[in-house]
């Protein structure tokens, strides 16, 4: 597996199908794995690339603290690496702040920009509160678990599961160091000042049913990205297991 030094930092990334290249860049958790089950959608129209980022099980750094710049510096090496670019990139929650940031800092790098289920500002009381919440559970690794759950999916996907795959998604997301490191960089996201920078066509996509980061942070990230598309998905923060073949759709159409 091919991966770049940043800082120190050692970032894995991974290449599968054929194609244009779509880097997809994951958000808090426990990294590009958890592209895994919407990656069919892509893989047979793109060399889809999906970078470990700090806070991801498969990347190695010191544990230091996390922010959205450092984690552009790296998303940057991995497409520099590539030596592909211009390329198209989609980041979902965490990881689309960290895209927006790219493609302000290095539009060579960036030929489309997709964010899914974002935000810009740590301007929001709702966000704060609840990442907030989140992160004191974690001396409580059952009800961080099931707080994520219910912050990740809608009630409507919920109530169309079985009660044992409900049970299932309330154990999968476990406190880590990693892991609140990535909600602290959640709490600390400000990239306002750059949005007016990005020049290169963007498609903002959000959720009308998340619970995590309601739509409306995705709303104020497309009025502040000049001429940037808006769509929005009928699910939870998770539109790549709630709605993947929807998702798939916007992206694209967006593309091609």
């Amino acid at each position: 597996m091919p991966a770049v030094t940043v800082d120190g930092a050692r970032i894995p990334y991974r290449l599968e199908g054929s194609g244009p290249v779509l880097v997809l860049v994951h958000g808090s958790g426990r990294g590009s794995v958890t592209w895994e089950s919407a990656l069919g959608y892509f893989t047979g129209a793109h060399t889809v690339v999906l970078p470990d980022l700090s806070g991801s099980d498969a990347a190695e750094d010191d544990g230091g603290e996390l922010t959205v710049e450092l984690l552009a510096a790296q998303l940057a090496a991995v497409v520099a690496d590539l030596g592909r670019g211009p390329v198209d990139v989609l980041g979902y929650s965490l990881g689309a702040p960290v895209v927006a940031l790219l493609a302000a800092q290095h539009p060579e790098l960036v030929r489309r920009l997709i964010t899914l289920s974002g935000w810009c500002s740590p301007e929001d009381p709702y966000i704060q509160n609840g990442l907030s919440v989140w992160r004191t559970l974690a001396d409580n690794p059952t009800a961080f678990a099931r707080y994520a759950m219910l912050t990740a999916f809608s009630r409507s996907y919920l109530n169309s599961i079985d009660r044992e795959a409900v049970e299932e998604l309330a154990t999968g997301m476990r406190p880590s160091a990693n892991l609140l490191r990535q909600i602290d960089a959640d709490l600390k996201v400000d990239i306002r000042a750059a949005l007016p920078r990005i020049q290169v066509p963007t498609l903002v996509i959000g959720c009308a049913l998340d619970a995590l980061i309601p739509a409306e942070n995705s709303r104020e990230l497309a009025a502040g990205i000049p001429h940037s598309r808006y769509a929005e998905l009928e699910c939870g923060h998770v539109a790549r297991v709630e709605q993947p073949a929807e998702l798939a759709k916007l992206v694209e159409e967006f593309l091609g």
